[in-house]
């Protein structure tokens, strides 16, 4: 079951046409994996701060299908799978928020189409060495929560 975020924009996310710039997309998405990793109860210091261990993202991609104007509320739904062991991506998509703030809506992705979608892919390494390195087991354990259950399911484009 993939993980929810809701996310109202703010003006700060606009650009002077009124609309989300593009890469706001993209920090609203790291703002849902840093929720996602609380989640599970990681310390966000910690993770981000650890200086044996680092899960930088190598490549984002992002695609917008309709603007997303200043207060209007959306969700983020973000779904991780593993591609190595020292590597995984995150599919994101975002859908305008149910009047009724139904999120099992959004987390079944019976919405119908998204606003925006973003894929980003992130490979654990050694700080200092700048080698990889497999993932830790309560990142593993993150992908375990929220990837998706069926193993035949469609992979993230990376």
């Amino acid at each position: 079951m993939p993980f929810i975020y809701q996310r109202t924009v703010q003006f700060r996310d606009t650009d002077a046409a009124g609309v989300v710039y593009f890469a706001n997309v993209l920090s609203m998405c790291h703002e849902a994996y840093e929720a996602s990793l609380q989640a599970v109860g990681m310390e966000l210091r910690q993770f981000f701060g650890d200086r044996h261990r680092a899960i930088p993202i190598v490549h984002a991609a992002v695609d917008l299908f309709q603007p997303m104007f200043c207060g209007e509320s959306y969700l983020i739904t973000l779904t991780p799978q593993l591609l190595k062991p020292s590597e995984f991506a995150i599919r994101y998509r975002v859908f305008a928020e149910a009047e009724s703030g139904d999120k099992q809506q959004a987390g079944g992705e019976s919405r119908e189409r998204a606003i925006a979608q973003a894929t980003t892919r992130h490979v654990c390494i050694d700080p200092s060495q700048r080698t990889r390195q497999p993932l830790n087991p309560p990142i593993r354990h993150w992908l375990e929560q929220f990837q998706k259950s069926n193993p035949a399911s469609e992979p993230l484009s990376t």
